[in-house]
């Protein structure tokens, strides 16, 4: 039935309706399914119609001018819409040929998972508002409704026990998701609408109505207690930190003596072995071991993988050897380079993960082969690289750990430093021993056992399921792999697969995670994302980086990203498509589409955006888009349309592939279920099209050279979070005249915006009200001496509470005697928000009462201060100078010679950096009196490196503290 709004929503949302309705009669009418002598008589009617709806239009604005009752406007929309009900009824009874019964199949594999994502989908279809979905609201609400009961029965019971049911209960939710997406994207949505949408909502109140007698007869006890859900999916679980590492005793000390006794020429040490064997963790264990650093002048490690390119890994290492952070032309010979500087030296290099001899070959060839003893570890799968690759040392081919080492690497894992209870311990062993001496098998059993109870019958599940595998294989490890994931709860699963849509070996900040888990619709509620993150650590798929300074990371095994792929593809959740591959409309497109443009080898027949055919039947099926690539020619990117992906949710065209221009701007304001775009422009503003955009979350726009000016439209962004530019600005700085902005405009959903271009103005406050929940914030800061004050002002943000981090770019006004030069004038007057946590700083002239303020920010735990001028060439902190949270301190290109502080000046410091502080000649001792002290790393500061020594020994022989000393890329100074 028509869905006729209620009086309380406004007259303007019924005629939405009814426009909708002509819309789709007009633009997806099925010419085969019409009986063509009362085509005529239809358009008729249809003409009819849309007079009367037009007519109405223009009564509503004259009555909404002259400020008259809408009364009679909503009458005539009332009986609008009761006959488009008779024009609906004549069409299913008169005007159209009743089409073959619709039909699908469940085309997946994962049931739990589809309809997990389903019931994602469809919530926020109507959490969208959208015109397109408001001919079927109320139908996708009983939809919603329906599958959500229907699947609460089966998370609680056996599936395997109702498992017709489920089947077709998957078909129908399939049919159902089918049929709505046919509608809004008007792929026959007329003949979905009129017959196929109420055939398929019947199907599932039926499906419903048996699961409901069934929960009735079902005993308790026939329930199914579903032990890897928490019991509060909001609960935040403690993380496991650090690696740990058992076994490999004898092989440690092995590859130590090979690493540092004879012979003196150049020697290759081959380790081999099986995926998740513990090859890469044994190379850094001995790596890193004392003995070994202080044997060799040079370390370096790389990474190499299946994919590599050589040139950068080369620059990789180059950098390693010499402490530096280069980038490197084409025209330069690195390898030269290379060999040049390990020549005469005694190095160890590590090259792990190498796939194929031409590779080998390829990397070693700047090795100098001198008689220094240096030595290269070498780190495959594949026995016949490392034979490749040898010297004088045989291989080690990397045993299996045995029971004994496998249940120590469990029991720690389980229990920490608690012993494991005398009634798991028989039960606990067998299942070391079933692990087979695979410590990836280990760790992977570790984690499901530690994120369940401690319940002998729990534990021997775990043992049951593992009994089949033999673990000879990388198809076994797979199992094992499964079996992790498995445990997870249905709403982690999606997320542990989009992983793999990264490259392998990527560290991904989770930051940028939380906005693609949102965007594709993987998870229904921002609040869970940390929560889903941390049980995905915890859960050992999944390992975490928390560098202190630095955003959190993660990363996933090669293993697990292998098998994420597979699921991936098993599920249609992404793929990518080469722009010279073949495709086939009939195919099943997955959700999410990255298109690798190849311009040596485009064919316009097999690009998406391009095929007519293609379009609308992909439009119901692609949910996230990306082109990526080669440029594209402007012909090319012209003939580009967007239109046909009516339900797009993320969209990517990276710059390097394609610049947007105008037309392809309004086709994208067209997107309106859109979340999450990123594109590159050289457009000076906006298009007000972008203000249908009001699902949009998250805005990234590349447009390097040029300052966007945000138009008013961006004020109807109401769901926005993330906004990030090069450079943007509510100014136009051609004419320096704000843009109107209307009283009650605010974005409150805004989390982050970046890069503000600002100068001082007392208009600023008023602006950053409007953002009352803003967290991060980056601009940059000209314009801002106050000849009134004769001082520099800051813009006051006071009024953002939330503020959690700030990246502020000084740049100057006086380079055109617009203020007095930078030397002669220190005095800031700041306004910096309480809650600060992380405050980054550049290019500033500072003075130690400057920073005194900064000190007052009681909850700041990073200062970054880069490029800063410091008035005299010091810092004195008085006692009352205390940054009482303070965690990390880095202080690049800083002009300071002179740097006192007290005792308590750091009371909590874990991490200082100094970088090409080329003036400050000496740290003081007393840094070694902070107890939280971990790290000192020094980039470009030779000059303080024996004052860092004294401080590392003061702190390890007298206060018996371990304190680490670091240079570039995160290597050890010293021992």
């Amino acid at each position: 039935m028509i869905n006729v709004i209620t009086p309380s929503t406004s007259v303007a949302q019924n005629i939405q309706v009814i426009l909708e309705f002509l819309l789709i009669i007009l633009t997806d009418m099925p010419r085969d399914f019409i009986h063509h002598d009362k085509l005529f008589d239809l358009l008729v009617r249809v003409g009819a119609l849309t007079t009367e709806v037009s007519t109405l239009v223009r009564d509503l604005e004259e009555e909404s001018r002259n400020k008259k009752s809408t009364d009679e406007a909503s009458r005539a929309t009332r009986d609008l819409l009761e006959n488009i009900e008779l024009l609906k009824d004549d069409l299913k009874h008169g005007y159209l040929k009743v089409p073959d019964s619709y039909q699908c199949c469940f085309p997946m594999n994962d049931g739990p998972l589809f309809m997990h994502l389903l019931l994602i989908h469809l919530n926020d279809l109507l959490d969208s508002n959208s015109y397109s979905i408001s001919l079927i609201k109320k139908e996708i609400e009983l939809v919603k409704e329906d599958l959500e009961f229907i699947r609460s029965f089966f998370v609680n019971v056996e599936q395997r026990l109702y498992k017709d049911l489920w089947a077709r209960a998957l078909d129908a939710a399939y049919e159902a998701k089918d049929v709505t997406d046919s509608i809004i994207v008007r792929d026959n949505g007329l003949l979905h609408l009129i017959f196929s949408l109420p055939i398929t909502i019947k199907k599932i109140k039926l499906i419903k109505e048996e699961v409901s007698n069934l929960h009735e007869k079902i005993p308790k006890n026939r329930s199914r207690i579903v032990v890897n859900s928490p019991k509060n999916p909001f609960e935040r679980k403690s993380l496991t930190t650090g690696k740990i590492i058992v076994g490999f005793k004898e092989e440690t000390n092995w590859l130590i003596s090979k690493l540092t006794s004879a012979p003196k020429d150049l020697d290759v040490i081959s380790i081999t072995g099986m995926p998740g064997s513990g090859k890469t963790t044994l190379a850094y264990k001995v790596y890193n071991d004392e003995a070994v650093c202080s044997h060799f002048d040079l370390r370096a490690w790389c990474t190499v993988d299946q994919e590599y390119d050589e040139k950068k890994l080369l620059v990789k290492l180059f950098n390693q050897v010499t402490r530096s952070d280069l980038k490197f032309s084409e025209d330069i010979d690195v390898a030269d380079m290379l060999r040049r500087e390990l020549f005469g030296k005694r190095y160890l290099i590590v090259l792990d993960d190498v796939w194929n001899t031409t590779t080998w070959d390829d990397l070693t060839r700047p090795f100098p082969e001198v008689e220094k003893g240096s030595r290269i570890i070498l780190t495959t799968r594949q026995k016949e690289v490392a034979l490749h690759g040898k010297g004088n040392t045989d291989p080690l081919n990397l045993r299996l750990l045995s029971p004994e080492e496998s249940w120590e690497l469990i029991e720690k894992r389980a229990f920490g430093e608690q012993s494991c209870p005398d009634e798991l311990l028989d039960v606990g062993k067998e299942i070391a021993e079933n692990c087979k001496g695979l410590p990836l098998v280990s760790d992977l059993i570790a984690g499901v056992i530690a994120g369940r109870e401690k319940e002998k019958s729990v534990w021997l599940e775990v043992r049951n399921n593992l009994n089949s595998f033999i673990l000879n294989s990388e198809v076994d490890a797979m199992k094992v792999i499964e079996l992790s994931y498995n445990h997870l709860p249905h709403h982690l699963k999606p997320c542990l697969i989009y992983l793999a849509s990264f490259p392998k070996d990527r560290e991904i900040q989770f930051d940028a995670l939380q906005i693609y888990w949102r965007a594709e619709g993987l998870a229904e509620q921002t609040e869970v994302l940390q929560v889903y993150f941390d049980s995905l650590i915890t859960s050992s798929l999944v390992t975490s980086f928390n560098e202190i300074g630095y955003r959190q990371t993660c990363q996933i095994h090669d293993l697990v990203h292998d098998f994420c792929l597979i699921k991936a593809r098993e599920e249609k959740l992404f793929g990518k498509i080469s722009s010279s591959g073949a495709f086939s409309s009939s195919d099943l497109m997955p959700r999410i589409v990255t298109i690798n443009y190849d311009k040596e080898h485009f064919g316009s027949n097999n690009f998406i955006l391009l095929d007519s055919k293609m379009k609308r039947h992909c439009g119901k099926h692609v949910y996230s888009l990306e082109i990526t690539g080669d440029e594209m020619e402007d012909r090319l990117s012209d003939a580009c349309h967007l239109r046909e992906l009516r339900l797009l949710r993320v969209l990517i065209l990276y710059p390097s592939s394609m610049m947007v221009k105008d037309s392809l701007f309004n086709e994208i304001g067209m997107l309106n279920y859109l979340r999450y775009l990123r594109i590159g422009t050289e457009v000076k503003s906006l298009p007000s099209s972008f203000s249908n955009l009001r699902n949009l979350e998250s805005l990234f726009v590349d447009n390097k050279g040029s300052t966007l000016v945000l138009l008013p439209s961006i004020w109807n962004l109401v769901k926005l979070r993330d906004l990030s530019m090069d450079s943007c600005s509510f100014f136009d700085f051609d004419t320096d005249e704000p843009i109107l902005i209307a009283g009650g405009s605010e974005l409150k959903n805004l989390r982050v915006l970046w890069t503000l271009m600002l100068s001082y103005s007392k208009d600023t406050v008023d602006i950053f009200k409007r953002f009352p929940n803003l967290q991060e914030l980056s601009f940059v800061l000209n314009k801002s001496w106050d000849y009134s004050t004769e001082r520099y002002c800051f813009p006051k943000l006071d009024c953002l509470t939330e503020l959690v981090f700030l990246k502020v770019d000084f740049e100057s006004s006086n380079t055109n005697d617009s203020g007095p030069s930078v030397p002669t004038n220190w005095s800031w007057d700041s306004h910096f928000p309480q809650n600060l946590k992380r405050l980054v700083l550049c290019d500033f002239p500072l003075t130690s009462y400057s920073l005194s303020t900064i000190a007052r920010l009681n909850n700041l735990e990073d200062l970054f201060l880069e490029r800063t001028i410091m008035q005299g060439e010091e810092w004195n902190m008085g006692e009352e100078d205390t940054f009482v949270n303070l965690k990390y301190l880095e202080l690049d290109e800083v002009t300071l010679a002179k740097w006192e502080f007290g005792e308590e000046s750091f009371p909590v410091l874990e991490k200082l950096k100094l970088s090409e502080c080329r003036k400050l000649i000496e740290i003081l001792p007393n840094l070694g009196d902070i107890c939280s002290l971990k790290i000192i790393q020094l980039v470009e500061s030779p000059q303080l490196e024996d004052s860092a020594l004294e401080i590392k020994q003061y702190v390890e022989d007298i206060m018996e503290r371990k304190l680490e000393v670091l240079g570039p890329n995160n290597i050890p100074l010293f021992k």
